[in-house]
């Protein structure tokens, strides 16, 4: 069984003006960083590289269209990519590391050979994907109507940088959704029959870096991020290393159809199913990890066992408020053909349930939180 496997060098810089330096980035690199960064980060720095903004081919969460675009509008070769930015800019990059991505959904299903013939570095300026260390970039299929995710080992960066100074002013909508997306990480890995103890150690860590951050906010305001940034950045990090072994499960699989039909960003979307699934798992199952998580949960909310996870909601609704299924525009006759897409096109995922779900199960979590 393998424990642990990081192939991806991590390195912290304090500024962008370091991280450039160090790297030397110049000719032969491609910049993937969003137009917004590129101005307020890179334009001083008046470096010799070409550059590609993924936010100029749409909004929102990456899709196929999105990657045969820029596909075709890439000019020249290159020796590095560099992306800076949040999942969606991370996801994008990974495929263009190789050497052949377009079309995105020959590449997806299987029809392209997975060679790897760029260096790849990625940057997070969010706190929640923890992309740059996992081995996994998501789409969604427009034809397909879901979301599918490539998990290769082709695809882990040969470097993660972690700069806190491109954090410190994330606005409170993409933290709250990307903080939410890493603690469902964290969770769900801690949770995964693949995990293991060094898995579980990151898992925990940021399980816990994480609760506490949210104890501190409602406490004191949404204003109290400002000062805890770098610990969501680094607990984003830790869950995404958890993962990136350990995978993640039910919750993910029966948030990408939501996520695709509806444009919901990826941590929202997790959010709404999260605990519940979470209760589920515990009407089969109470004992085992989720017993550890249980009580790890209680220990940090100052609650009873039994309450953990109602505990939790309430935390963090202060966050972000939870929306019910329906309020995304989600109709009673979707339940099943959510349930059905699930079944059938996120396998991957589903290995990696606490406990496995039949399809009675699917629809009875899809309602509850309709």
């Amino acid at each position: 069984m393998k424990e642990f496997f990081l192939k991806t060098t991590i390195h912290r810089f304090e500024t962008v003006r370091e991280f450039a330096d160090e790297f030397q980035i110049g000719k032969g690199d491609l910049l993937f960083c969003n137009r917004h960064f590129l101005e307020d980060q890179f334009r001083d720095l008046k470096l010799e590289c070409d550059a590609i903004s993924p936010g100029d081919y749409g909004k929102g969460e990456p899709d196929d269209d999105m990657v045969d675009a820029m596909s075709r509008d890439i000019k020249g070769s290159h020796k590095r990519i560099i992306a800076v930015g949040g999942g969606t800019v991370m996801d994008l990059a990974k495929l263009f590391a190789l050497q052949t991505c377009s079309p995105a959904s020959d590449l997806f299903d299987g029809k392209i050979d997975i060679i790897r013939d760029k260096k790849l570095v990625l940057v997070p300026t969010t706190c929640g994907t923890g992309s740059e260390v996992t081995n996994i970039s998501i789409l969604s299929l427009n034809k397909l109507g879901t979301k599918k995710g490539l998990a290769v080992d082709q695809l882990y960066a040969d470097d993660a940088v972690i700069i806190p100074e491109l954090v410190r002013d994330l606005p409170y909508d993409p933290f709250s959704t990307s903080s939410l997306d890493a603690l469902v990480h964290s969770v769900e890995s801690a949770l995964s029959p693949k995990a293991t103890e060094i898995t579980r150690m990151f898992a925990y860590r940021a399980m816990g870096m994480i609760v506490r951050g949210y104890l501190k906010i409602a406490q004191d305001g949404p204003d109290a991020r400002k000062d805890l940034m770098t610990d969501f950045l680094m607990a984003s990090t830790y869950a995404g290393m958890s993962f990136s072994v350990a995978g993640n499960g039910a919750v993910h699989a029966m948030s990408y159809p939501l996520g695709a039909l509806y444009h919901v960003p990826h941590g929202e979307s997790n959010y709404a199913m999260f605990t519940g699934v979470m209760k589920n798992y515990l009407e089969i199952r109470t004992d085992g990890e989720m017993a550890k998580v249980v009580r790890y949960l209680s220990y940090l909310l100052r609650c009873e066992e039994k309450d953990a996870f109602d505990q939790l909601d309430k935390l963090t609704g202060r966050i972000r408020p939870k929306k019910a299924l329906h309020e995304y525009g989600m109709t009673r006759e979707q339940i099943e053909e959510f349930t059905d897409s699930v079944i059938a096109n996120q396998q991957r995922l589903l290995a990696n349930s606490f406990v496995p779900f039949d399809r009675d199960r699917f629809i009875k979590v899809y309602t509850e939180l309709f």
